[in-house]
């Protein structure tokens, strides 16, 4: 079971790197996260919306766990997050998580979407969305596996 994390954009910064790095380095099985970068469309608002969410629907295949990291999502705090990714893994399902783009995912990625995730209210540069993303899977295996990682 791994975790296949799709966002629309550049390469990790540096800082980005050094930070998923530190976080993924801890991970253990099921929690086996690979990265796969779409470029941004060269279209802009609708338009780009949509060709993004096109290819970004033909990487989830049919049996995925999907979760959609949109503003408009669900907030959860970490013990119900970790409580979430424990079910998909214990119903066998590999999971995909998506960063949309700059203009977002149309309806047709929202309705694929088992799960909406809103990381926080306020929306942060998708760079600290991808480092925030790495410690918080980090923060829920811990918490799956009921070690001290996290304090409440």
């Amino acid at each position: 079971m791994s975790i296949k994390i799709l966002a629309v954009g550049k390469k990790h910064e540096n800082w980005v790197t050094d930070g998923i790095d530190r976080y993924e380095k801890r991970l253990r099985k099921p929690f086996d996260v690979s990265w796969q970068l779409l470029s941004h469309s060269a279209r802009e608002g609708d338009s780009a919306r949509a060709e993004e969410s096109e290819r970004i629907l033909q990487k989830v295949d049919r049996d995925a766990f999907l979760v959609l990291l949109d503003e408009r999502g669900t907030n959860v705090d970490s013990p119900a997050l970790a409580a979430r990714l424990q079910s998909a893994f214990d119903a066998g399902k590999p999971m995909v998580i998506v960063i949309g783009g700059a203009y977002g995912v149309d309806d047709r990625v929202r309705g694929r979407a088992d799960f909406q995730w809103s990381l926080s209210k306020l929306v942060f540069p998708h760079q600290l969305v991808r480092l925030i993303l790495a410690e918080q899977l980090y923060r829920a295996q811990e918490i799956a596996g009921g070690r001290p990682y996290h304090h409440v």
